[in-house]
């Protein structure tokens, strides 16, 4: 995908630290990836612990120049490919979502990038990472350890620029439901009726995926022969149903199946309209 180069005026970027990070801390931020090497990958976390106890932060707004150590979004978007991707994407995505809302009349705000390695702290507690990324919505952070997309490519076999656009996007697309309500709406059930936490929580996963293939489509012009089939087999690699090689049960899938998550990052792209991300339709019906 022919991304422009970042605007570093325009995106918000800082840097998360590295090292241990995991002394204390709450619960991880929704939207988490997590890659548990123990025998077999694992994907999801449990969503009643991601989304029930979010500390709160100040939050913080307008685009951010430097990062931990006063490195500047230049030295922090520059530091590899995969950040400098990361920091493209981000651009990208804000130009795309920003007059969306300004259409619909709802406040937008920017997400900020946060590349760390090894651990970090969060507004939602501390991570290492193992988890991979995931955005955290009481800070507004999507945070990143770039170490991920040589996961991505060598042990769930999903190469591609395209397919690491399509991680930022997804997380980008959890930024997207905290700004609507969703995912206030949708943890407010949860706590209301635990017993359909872990359905609520697929749905919200799929309809990140949406919104991710929302934002590709929104940029075809862009698109370069391959990115479809790099997306198609990042989506199918992080199902939860191929993560556990078939020995998890169905009840306890928290990001959906393969085949669901192709399915809606397919409508995403093929549609090109958020209306038709509703993932929640069938319930209130």
């Amino acid at each position: 995908m022919r991304l422009d180069r970042f605007n570093p005026a325009n995106i918000r970027v800082r840097g998360g630290g590295g090292g241990g990070g995991m002394g204390g801390g709450g619960p991880l931020g929704c939207g988490a990836i997590v890659i548990a090497l123990v025998g077999a990958l694992v994907f999801g976390v449990d969503p009643a612990q991601m989304l029930g106890t979010l500390q709160q932060v100040q939050e913080q707004s307008g685009p951010s120049q430097s990062g931990a150590g006063g490195q500047t979004a230049e030295e922090l978007c520059g530091a590899n490919q995969y950040a400098l991707e990361s920091c493209n994407a981000l651009s990208s995505l804000n130009a795309t979502w920003q007059p969306i809302f300004a259409q619909a009349n709802v406040p937008f705000e920017q997400p900020e990038l946060v590349f760390y390695s090894g651990g970090t702290n969060s507004g939602c507690g501390a991570a290492s990472s193992s988890v991979g990324p995931f955005y955290c919505p009481a800070d507004h952070g999507i945070y990143i350890d770039t170490s991920f997309y040589d996961q991505l490519d060598r042990q769930l076999g999903a190469p591609g620029d395209f397919a690491r656009y399509y991680v930022m996007a997804h997380e980008y697309g959890h930024h997207v439901q905290r700004l609507t309500g969703t995912a206030d709406s949708v943890r407010k059930a949860q706590q209301q009726n635990p017993r359909q936490s872990n359905q609520l929580q697929v749905r919200m996963e799929l309809q990140a995926d949406c919104y991710a293939g929302v934002w590709a489509g929104k940029n075809r012009n862009l698109i370069e022969p391959g990115d479809f089939e790099e997306g198609m087999t990042a989506a199918s690699a992080i199902g939860d149903d191929t993560l556990s090689g078939g020995r998890a049960s169905p009840e306890s899938f928290t990001h959906g199946t393969s085949a669901q998550r192709m399915e809606w990052l397919r409508r995403g792209l093929t549609t090109s309209d958020e209306d038709q991300c509703d993932t929640f339709a069938d319930l209130t019906r």
